[in-house]
Protein backbone atom coordinates (compact mmCIF):
# COMPACT_ATOMS: atom_id res chain seq x y z
CA UNK A 1 0.00 0.00 0.00
CA UNK A 2 1.43 3.46 -0.98
CA UNK A 3 1.95 5.88 1.34
CA UNK A 4 -0.92 9.03 1.35
CA UNK A 5 1.02 12.51 1.75
CA UNK A 6 -1.74 14.72 2.98
CA UNK A 7 -2.22 17.85 0.81
CA UNK A 8 -0.39 15.92 -2.38
CA UNK A 9 -2.62 17.16 -4.36
CA UNK A 10 -2.54 20.80 -3.81
CA UNK A 11 1.31 20.74 -3.56
CA UNK A 12 0.86 19.58 -7.31
CA UNK A 13 -0.96 22.79 -8.26
CA UNK A 14 1.03 25.43 -6.05
CA UNK A 15 4.30 23.69 -8.14
CA UNK A 16 2.14 23.57 -11.57
CA UNK A 17 1.35 27.47 -10.79
CA UNK A 18 4.87 28.22 -9.83
CA UNK A 19 6.32 26.37 -12.97
CA UNK A 20 3.57 28.24 -15.50
CA UNK A 21 4.50 31.57 -13.74
CA UNK A 22 7.98 31.38 -14.64
CA UNK A 23 7.00 29.85 -18.11
CA UNK A 24 4.81 33.05 -18.66
CA UNK A 25 7.56 35.65 -17.46
CA UNK A 26 9.70 34.29 -20.31
CA UNK A 27 6.78 34.24 -23.06
CA UNK A 28 6.24 38.00 -21.41
CA UNK A 29 9.37 39.59 -22.02
CA UNK A 30 9.10 38.92 -25.79
CA UNK A 31 5.51 40.74 -25.85
CA UNK A 32 5.19 44.51 -26.86
CA UNK A 33 2.14 46.29 -25.83
CA UNK A 34 -0.13 45.83 -28.64
CA UNK A 35 0.33 41.29 -28.17
CA UNK A 36 -0.22 42.26 -24.52
CA UNK A 37 -3.22 44.12 -25.16
CA UNK A 38 -4.65 41.19 -27.34
CA UNK A 39 -3.31 38.57 -25.04
CA UNK A 40 -5.49 40.02 -22.08
CA UNK A 41 -8.52 40.36 -24.38
CA UNK A 42 -7.89 36.96 -25.65
CA UNK A 43 -7.38 35.63 -21.49
CA UNK A 44 -10.61 37.91 -20.89
CA UNK A 45 -12.74 36.32 -23.61
CA UNK A 46 -11.51 32.38 -22.66
CA UNK A 47 -12.35 33.17 -18.94
CA UNK A 48 -15.68 34.58 -20.19
CA UNK A 49 -16.49 31.36 -21.81
CA UNK A 50 -15.54 29.18 -19.39
CA UNK A 51 -17.90 30.81 -16.83
CA UNK A 52 -20.68 30.75 -19.27
CA UNK A 53 -19.98 26.69 -19.94
CA UNK A 54 -19.64 25.77 -16.49
CA UNK A 55 -23.12 28.08 -15.49
CA UNK A 56 -25.17 26.46 -18.20
CA UNK A 57 -23.86 23.08 -17.59
CA UNK A 58 -25.53 23.32 -14.09
CA UNK A 59 -28.32 25.46 -14.83
CA UNK A 60 -29.33 23.67 -18.09
CA UNK A 61 -31.51 19.99 -17.43
CA UNK A 62 -32.44 17.80 -20.04
CA UNK A 63 -35.67 16.40 -19.46
CA UNK A 64 -38.52 14.46 -21.94
CA UNK A 65 -40.23 17.69 -22.00
CA UNK A 66 -37.17 19.34 -23.06
CA UNK A 67 -34.63 21.85 -21.78
CA UNK A 68 -35.53 23.49 -18.29
CA UNK A 69 -32.96 25.74 -16.09
CA UNK A 70 -32.69 25.48 -12.27
CA UNK A 71 -30.97 27.31 -9.85
CA UNK A 72 -32.21 30.73 -10.54
CA UNK A 73 -33.34 31.44 -7.38
CA UNK A 74 -30.51 30.18 -5.68
CA UNK A 75 -27.99 32.06 -8.10
CA UNK A 76 -30.06 35.81 -7.25
CA UNK A 77 -30.16 34.83 -3.59
CA UNK A 78 -26.54 34.15 -2.90
CA UNK A 79 -25.33 36.59 -5.44
CA UNK A 80 -26.87 39.44 -3.72
CA UNK A 81 -26.62 38.43 -0.39
CA UNK A 82 -23.26 37.10 -0.52
CA UNK A 83 -22.32 40.62 -2.22
CA UNK A 84 -24.06 42.45 0.42
CA UNK A 85 -21.67 40.91 3.23
CA UNK A 86 -18.67 40.82 0.80
CA UNK A 87 -18.84 44.36 0.68
CA UNK A 88 -19.81 45.08 4.36
CA UNK A 89 -16.71 43.02 5.27
CA UNK A 90 -14.60 44.39 2.27
CA UNK A 91 -13.06 41.39 0.84
CA UNK A 92 -11.35 43.05 -2.05
CA UNK A 93 -9.90 45.91 -0.36
CA UNK A 94 -8.42 42.91 1.81
CA UNK A 95 -7.06 40.93 -0.71
CA UNK A 96 -5.41 43.75 -2.51
CA UNK A 97 -3.74 44.77 0.54
CA UNK A 98 -2.67 41.10 0.94
CA UNK A 99 -1.27 41.09 -2.35
CA UNK A 100 0.54 44.28 -1.62
CA UNK A 101 2.39 42.79 1.32
CA UNK A 102 3.15 39.67 -1.28
CA UNK A 103 4.46 42.16 -3.81
CA UNK A 104 6.37 44.35 -1.38
CA UNK A 105 7.90 41.26 0.46
CA UNK A 106 8.86 39.22 -3.08
CA UNK A 107 11.12 42.61 -3.97
CA UNK A 108 8.35 43.32 -6.45
CA UNK A 109 7.22 46.94 -5.23
CA UNK A 110 8.19 48.49 -8.45
CA UNK A 111 5.67 46.22 -10.30
CA UNK A 112 2.89 48.14 -10.74
CA UNK A 113 0.13 45.77 -12.61
CA UNK A 114 1.26 43.11 -9.45
CA UNK A 115 -1.63 43.74 -7.56
CA UNK A 116 -4.70 43.32 -10.21
CA UNK A 117 -2.71 40.34 -11.73
CA UNK A 118 -2.50 38.69 -8.14
CA UNK A 119 -6.11 39.47 -7.64
CA UNK A 120 -7.27 37.82 -11.24
CA UNK A 121 -5.39 35.28 -11.31
CA UNK A 122 -6.11 34.28 -7.73
CA UNK A 123 -10.07 34.48 -8.65
CA UNK A 124 -10.27 32.15 -11.17
CA UNK A 125 -8.15 29.27 -10.20
CA UNK A 126 -9.63 29.48 -6.53
CA UNK A 127 -13.09 29.59 -7.59
CA UNK A 128 -14.95 26.33 -8.53
CA UNK A 129 -15.91 23.42 -7.05
CA UNK A 130 -12.78 21.43 -8.42
CA UNK A 131 -10.96 23.31 -5.76
CA UNK A 132 -12.91 22.30 -3.11
CA UNK A 133 -14.21 18.48 -3.87
CA UNK A 134 -10.53 17.86 -5.25
CA UNK A 135 -9.11 19.33 -1.86
CA UNK A 136 -12.07 17.07 0.49
CA UNK A 137 -10.72 14.01 -1.73
CA UNK A 138 -7.66 14.69 -1.05
CA UNK A 139 -8.00 14.62 2.56
CA UNK A 140 -10.21 11.84 3.04
CA UNK A 141 -9.28 9.16 0.56
CA UNK A 142 -5.85 10.06 -0.49
CA UNK A 143 -6.88 10.78 -4.00
CA UNK A 144 -5.44 13.53 -5.89
CA UNK A 145 -7.05 12.95 -8.94
CA UNK A 146 -9.33 15.89 -9.48
CA UNK A 147 -6.56 18.33 -8.50
CA UNK A 148 -4.06 16.94 -10.83
CA UNK A 149 -6.50 17.75 -13.62
CA UNK A 150 -7.23 21.19 -12.24
CA UNK A 151 -3.29 22.07 -12.17
CA UNK A 152 -3.20 21.31 -15.94
CA UNK A 153 -5.58 23.62 -16.53
CA UNK A 154 -4.36 26.03 -13.88
CA UNK A 155 -0.91 25.63 -15.64
CA UNK A 156 -2.53 27.24 -18.96
CA UNK A 157 -4.60 29.50 -17.42
CA UNK A 158 -1.58 31.30 -15.40
CA UNK A 159 1.28 30.75 -18.36
CA UNK A 160 -1.41 33.11 -20.70
CA UNK A 161 -2.36 35.62 -17.30
CA UNK A 162 1.51 36.23 -16.34
CA UNK A 163 2.55 36.73 -19.70
CA UNK A 164 -0.31 39.01 -20.28
CA UNK A 165 -1.28 40.61 -16.76
CA UNK A 166 2.23 40.14 -15.14
CA UNK A 167 4.34 38.44 -12.43
CA UNK A 168 1.73 38.87 -9.54
CA UNK A 169 -0.36 36.29 -11.34
CA UNK A 170 2.38 33.50 -10.04
CA UNK A 171 1.32 34.54 -6.26
CA UNK A 172 -1.86 32.86 -7.12
CA UNK A 173 -0.30 30.01 -5.46
CA UNK A 174 -0.21 31.33 -2.54
CA UNK A 175 -4.62 31.27 -2.23
CA UNK A 176 -4.25 28.32 -4.17
CA UNK A 177 -2.37 26.52 -1.19
CA UNK A 178 -4.14 28.25 1.77
CA UNK A 179 -7.31 27.31 0.55
CA UNK A 180 -7.12 23.67 -0.86
CA UNK A 181 -4.42 22.96 1.91
CA UNK A 182 -7.11 24.27 4.61
CA UNK A 183 -10.18 22.02 3.25
CA UNK A 184 -7.90 18.94 2.45
CA UNK A 185 -7.23 19.45 6.42
CA UNK A 186 -10.86 19.69 7.74
CA UNK A 187 -11.96 17.42 5.41
CA UNK A 188 -13.66 14.94 7.69
CA UNK A 189 -14.98 17.64 9.72
CA UNK A 190 -16.64 19.32 6.79
CA UNK A 191 -17.84 16.69 4.61
CA UNK A 192 -21.31 15.71 5.45
CA UNK A 193 -22.03 19.44 4.92
CA UNK A 194 -20.61 19.51 0.97
CA UNK A 195 -23.21 17.17 0.37
CA UNK A 196 -23.85 16.80 -3.60
CA UNK A 197 -26.97 19.95 -4.17
CA UNK A 198 -24.24 21.74 -2.04
CA UNK A 199 -21.38 21.27 -4.36
CA UNK A 200 -23.33 21.94 -7.40
CA UNK A 201 -24.66 25.20 -5.80
CA UNK A 202 -21.16 26.10 -5.20
CA UNK A 203 -20.05 25.35 -8.99
CA UNK A 204 -23.17 27.58 -10.31
CA UNK A 205 -22.19 30.03 -8.17
CA UNK A 206 -18.35 30.09 -8.44
CA UNK A 207 -18.67 29.90 -12.80
CA UNK A 208 -20.94 33.16 -12.44
CA UNK A 209 -18.36 34.79 -10.48
CA UNK A 210 -15.51 33.66 -12.88
CA UNK A 211 -17.56 34.78 -15.36
CA UNK A 212 -17.07 38.26 -13.60
CA UNK A 213 -13.59 37.96 -13.90
CA UNK A 214 -13.78 37.81 -17.76
CA UNK A 215 -15.82 40.72 -17.89
CA UNK A 216 -13.05 42.39 -15.55
CA UNK A 217 -10.30 41.67 -18.34
CA UNK A 218 -11.94 42.99 -20.81
CA UNK A 219 -13.34 46.21 -19.25
CA UNK A 220 -10.50 46.90 -16.47
CA UNK A 221 -11.94 45.73 -12.85
CA UNK A 222 -15.77 47.25 -12.75
CA UNK A 223 -17.10 44.25 -10.64
CA UNK A 224 -15.44 44.00 -7.35
CA UNK A 225 -15.74 40.12 -7.65
CA UNK A 226 -13.83 39.26 -4.39
CA UNK A 227 -16.59 41.00 -2.16
CA UNK A 228 -18.62 38.38 -3.95
CA UNK A 229 -16.85 35.06 -2.16
CA UNK A 230 -19.61 34.86 0.60
CA UNK A 231 -21.86 34.18 -2.07
CA UNK A 232 -20.45 30.24 -2.39
CA UNK A 233 -21.12 30.04 1.57
CA UNK A 234 -24.80 31.35 1.34
CA UNK A 235 -25.13 28.65 -2.09
CA UNK A 236 -24.45 25.76 0.85
CA UNK A 237 -26.65 27.28 3.31
CA UNK A 238 -29.34 27.30 0.58
CA UNK A 239 -28.80 23.77 -0.05
CA UNK A 240 -30.68 23.07 3.41
CA UNK A 241 -33.54 24.52 2.40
Amino acid sequence: MGVHIVGLGTIINVAAILAAGLIGMTVGRFLNERLENIAVQACGVSTLFIGISGTLRRMLVVTPEGIVTQGELMLIISMVLGSLIGEILNIQQRLEDFGTFLRDKSGNKGEGGFVDAFLTASLTVCIGAMAIIGAIQDGIYGDYSILAAKSVLDFVIVIVMTASLGKGAIFSAVPVGIVQGTFTLLARLIEPVLTQDALSNIALVGNVMIFCVGLNLLWKNKIRVANMLPGLVIAVIFSFF
